[in-house]
């Protein structure tokens, strides 16, 4: 009867070591192609397949894959090489299915680039605007690649994966993996509840100091929209008076009230882009109705001035470079085209921050849902890149949910999504929403 505990310990040790050398990857046993590169971002944002080594080193992508876990979103980063292990067609469908987790899907096939991503996480024109921001003739793959996890992480919506551990990218199956099935049943659960625990506490923290310093922003958004409406002086009986104008001018006050609202009830830093929506409609609402007073053409609906919102609908667009960045088209309002014009710099909007007053590009991301508000449409990204704001935003930073958290991306699906979503053939002028065939090959991503 002693020798029984001996016995069963032999036969757990036989079994873990079963398993070890069914789990280790070999030479006959590894699995290949798109199974292996889903079974590795399972694990990790960032999968290097060992035919494609020289395009991106192992510390690069150990970079960018902590950029990515430190802003807790859910995106997968695929370098493959160009060969017939990994075909073209249906690709990005293929690698979302056997992954299973939604998220936003980005894979740089030999010098290629395409992504797509479940629209409940991004949308399609988001990831078109992304992607066509970064594909440029020649760049290289660790270029490429952290141009396009910076500009997506602000505004993707979502959470990591659970199933992501500390372990880095690797070319194989995960390090993770080798552990026995014993241990992960008797530590993953508390473990993972653990971590679960403190992000959610974290993120509580930095959305209670986001919101304060969005709401002096916003107060004063809405007190001067407030202004604006009793500099207007419109009365719906004075002469000359029609029922568009008095539509308009009931839309704008409907905007005004509405935007209060939303402010007065936000919990969460993505509750204010519905609040800087309803100004920017508000303001709309006024330039029509200031037209109709004055007989002129009804503008054309265009985005609000980049450099200060509280100008009203853009009149036009002009290049800007901010400091340390790239040139842009951007649009702004008649006053700040003329400044520009002269060589004298635009009237910005300036916001606090720790150093004192700055614009509002240069201030920290809790602005991130504040100007998503006002330049929503995938329009924000393009107009971030290269600022202090837009780089912030892919930190774990107070905007952390920028663009709403109705859906909490990084949760497993397995096969349940839509395949409208990856299944686009048009390469070219789709955005590359689904396989990578149909409409053309990579040409080597230009």
């Amino acid at each position: 009867m002693r020798t029984r505990p001996f016995h069963l310990l032999s036969a757990l040790a036989g079994l873990a070591l079963l398993l070890l050398l069914v789990l280790t990857p070999s030479a006959g046993a590894r699995a290949t192609g798109i199974s292996e590169a889903a079974a590795a971002l399972k694990q990790g944002p960032v999968y290097v397949h060992p035919g494609a080594a020289d395009q991106l080193s192992r510390a690069d992508a150990d970079a960018l894959a902590q950029k990515i876990k430190d802003a807790d979103k859910p995106l997968f980063v695929a370098v493959l090489p160009a060969n017939e292990e990994f075909p073209p067609e249906n690709l990005l469908r293929n690698l979302r299915t056997e992954t299973g987790v939604t998220g936003l899907y980005a894979v740089r096939l030999g010098d290629g680039f395409n992504a797509a991503a479940d629209s409940s996480v991004l949308s399609r024109d988001a990831v078109q605007n992304l992607i066509t921001a970064v594909r440029q003739p020649g760049v290289d793959a660790e270029t490429e690649l952290n141009n396009f996890v910076d500009q997506a992480l602000p505004t993707l919506r979502g959470s990591a994966p659970a199933s992501w551990g500390d372990v880095g990218p690797d070319s194989g199956v995960p390090v993770a993996g080798l552990v026995t099935l014993g241990a992960v049943a008797a530590a993953g659960g508390a473990s993972a509840y653990a971590v679960v625990r403190r992000n959610r506490l974290r993120k509580e923290a930095e959305e209670r100091a986001a919101l304060d310093r969005l709401r002096v922003v916003v107060d004063e958004d809405i007190t001067a929209f407030g202004e604006e409406l009793d500099r207007l002086d419109f009365h719906p009986a004075e002469p000359g008076a029609d029922d568009a104008m008095r539509g308009d001018y009931e839309r704008a006050l409907d905007s005004y009230d509405k935007a209060k609202s939303l402010m007065g009830s936000a919990r969460h830093p993505h509750d204010v882009r519905a609040v800087t929506q309803a100004l920017e409609d508000g303001r709309w609402s006024l330039a029509v109705l200031a037209a109709r007073r004055e007989r002129r053409p009804l503008p054309e609906r265009r985005p609000p001035c980049f450099f200060d919102p509280r100008h009203g609908p853009a009149s036009e667009d002009r290049t800007w470079t901010p400091v340390g960045g790239a040139a842009r088209q951007v649009p702004v309002c008649a006053a700040d085209a003329a400044r520009l014009d002269d060589g004298r710099d635009p009237m910005a909007r300036t916001v606090e921050t720790d150093g004192g007053r700055r614009p509002y590009w240069e201030a920290g991301p809790a602005y991130g849902p504040w100007a998503g508000g006002y330049f929503g449409g995938g329009l924000l990204p393009g107009l971030l890149v290269g600022t202090m704001l837009g780089s912030m935003l892919s930190t774990p930073a107070y905007a952390g949910e920028y663009g709403g958290s109705e859906f909490e991306g990084g949760d497993f699906s397995g096969a349940d999504f839509s395949s409208g979503d990856f299944g686009s053939s048009d390469f070219g002028g789709g955005g590359g929403f689904g396989d990578f065939g149909g409409g053309g090959d990579f040409g080597g991503g230009f």
